[in-house]
């Protein structure tokens, strides 16, 4: 498991040191939630006195049935005294045993619990393993990858092409596992059997194949911790073509890429891409977090998703978003490689402790779309890509959802995400804090971590020198951007101002444009305010809205 920032620990050391295709829909009452929301969201005494350390996965996929069969020896380290364990797997799937020491035990299923009966209390501090053997017909994926599970499709010549995707539904749908995202295995064996004449890619480097009878097995094995929801199988006619990123250090990273074989000169031309990508995210956001294990995509029967150092690509080879132009500035580079790439850092790298707090995943990820940007056509052009995805905000709910229930909140979390986070650029006001300071410090100081959104405020705040708790509550907690209002004089010398927000005290410094077009500071708080200035009597005031994601209005 990563290690946990506990919000008193971190502050003991911090004092000493798009828009989403498909929204996330948060619910509006919390009495809408169920138990089973709770048993998957919460991490109850029966699952935090346990510390997963390590996965055994073994799977057989009968692809003609759309079955699946195997076991997961758990490994884990003892916290706390207990003898009841709460592992997770999807009731349609069938435990066949639980094996623990030898022994067979008993366990009681409610919704998609396994509450397991141990006998006896492990020793605090010891190493302990178990196994669960399952099997059924997992759940099959109705618009994968965001209503996840199973993809069974053909490729063009009619053969098998099988793909999984789970995030937010969870691992948990198709393998037992302790399945809450503060929860990640030091390191994890994934052994895929399929039939034979198919290959099965997984995460991190493959370490054996071999077959056995009319099956083949792959054996692979992933170094660094990893998201459940980031753990998948893809499976079909592959052929693989690699190559090689030499890094700022010069430490060589392995390119991998998996593709249909009848794409492979496509994908040879096509991915062509990936090496600028990952020398504009290194100086961006630093080296490539994974380099052991090396960098895949998979091409998959669905559009894509951050499979941890085995990205599942399936945007057709095409520009921007399905051939759309999803920049909406013209720009033709592969949106699903930039974005899915960029959840290497942003997701995989660290991550939220709560999916409530996905926005760290996709906010950050999203802002990394306009650095590489940024890198490829300077800081204009990435301004310019920001400020188009205004129109796709809805400010309907806010971006973090509800704790503990396995909800995520708005899918504005992609594109307001990225404008806040802007934002947030230009209230710092100082590059070097910004692109070394507090992006690339958080994914060196918290590479392989566990986070929330309290860690991530109180870093920026040390690293800025600003406290920043409203600006963050405001544009996360409410729905609401704040609204700059504004009065000037008659005789355009006076201007006065105040924010309109959700949050008591909200104070956010803004810039405008003057008469002979200079960049000039305000500090407006929830209180009018006044100063002098030098503007043409008919203009209106100017504010820097492509810095800064406010809505001004004139008031009468």
């Amino acid at each position: 498991m990563k290690n946990i920032f506990r919000i008193s620990l971190l502050l003991i050391g911090l004092l000493t040191m798009t828009n989403g295709t498909v929204e996330a829909q948060l619910m509006e009452e919390k009495d809408k939630f169920t138990r089973a929301d709770s048993l998957r969201g919460t991490l109850s005494e029966l699952r935090s006195w346990f510390d997963v350390h390590y996965y055994d996965l073994h799977v057989q996929v009968f692809v003609d049935e759309k079955y699946i069969e195997g076991y997961n020896k758990i490994y884990y380290k003892v916290l706390e005294e207990s003898d009841v364990m709460q592992i997770d797997l999807f009731d349609n799937l069938q435990v066949n045993s639980i094996l623990y020491k030898g022994e067979k035990l008993k366990y009681k299923r409610e919704h998609n619990a396994i509450f397991i009966e141990l006998g006896e209390t492990a020793e605090v501090g010891s190493l302990q393993s178990l196994t669960i053997s399952y099997e059924g017909q997992p759940q099959i994926a109705k618009n994968a990858p965001w209503d996840g599970g199973f993809v069974w499709e053909k490729d063009e010549e009619g053969k098998d092409w099988v793909g999984v995707a789970c995030q937010g539904l969870g691992a948990s749908v198709w393998w037992p596992n302790k399945d809450h995202q503060s929860e990640e295995p030091d390191s994890m064996l994934i052994t895929c059997t399929v039939p034979k004449g198919l290959t099965c890619i997984a995460n991190g480097n493959m370490r054996s194949q071999r077959e056995d009878f009319d099956n083949s097995i792959f054996e692979w094995f992933v170094s660094y911790p990893i998201n459940n929801y980031n753990v998948s199988l893809n499976i079909g006619d592959y052929t693989h073509f690699s190559e090689v990123f030499e890094g700022a250090d010069g430490r060589k990273l392995d390119l991998d890429y998996y593709v249909l074989s009848y794409n492979l000169e496509t994908a040879k031309e096509h991915f062509k891409q990936v090496k600028p990508m990952m020398a504009c995210f290194e100086e961006a956001l630093g080296p490539y977090p994974f380099w052991e294990d090396g960098f895949a995509l998979v091409e998959t029967p669905y559009l894509g998703m951050e499979h941890q150092s085995a990205i599942a690509y399936g945007n057709k080879y095409l520009t921007g978003y399905a051939g759309m132009d999803y920049s909406r500035i013209g720009l033709d580079f592969d949106y699903i490689i930039i974005h899915e790439a960029g959840h290497e850092w942003w997701g995989n790298s660290i991550t939220s402790y709560d999916i409530a707090d996905m926005w760290i995943h996709e906010g950050f990820c999203t802002y990394s779309e306009s650095l590489y940007v940024e890198c490829l056509y300077g800081y204009d052009k990435a301004l310019e890509y920001i400020n188009a995805k205004k129109p796709s905000i809805r400010n309907e709910r806010p971006i973090i959802g509800p704790y503990n229930v396995n909800k995520e909140g708005s899918g504005d979390m992609y594109s307001k995400g990225m404008l806040f986070l802007n934002t947030v650029r230009h209230i710092v006001d100082n590059e070097e804090v910004w692109k070394e300071g507090i992006i690339k410090g958080l994914l060196k100081d918290f590479e392989n971590t566990i986070v929330n959104t309290d860690t991530i405020v109180q870093y920026i705040n040390r690293k800025s020198g600003k406290k920043l708790d409203r600006v963050f509550d405001q544009y996360l907690k409410h729905p609401n951007i704040p609204v700059l209002k504004y009065k000037l004089d008659s005789k355009g010398k006076m201007l006065s101002y105040k924010w309109d927000a959700d949050v008591e005290g909200f104070d956010m410094p803004v810039k405008y444009i003057d008469r002979k077009g200079n960049s000039v500071w305000l500090n407006p708080t929830t209180e009018w305010q006044d100063t002098k200035v030098k503007m043409k009597k008919t203009k209106k005031v100017k504010f820097e809205e492509d810095l800064f994601y406010i809505k001004v209005m004139k008031d009468k």
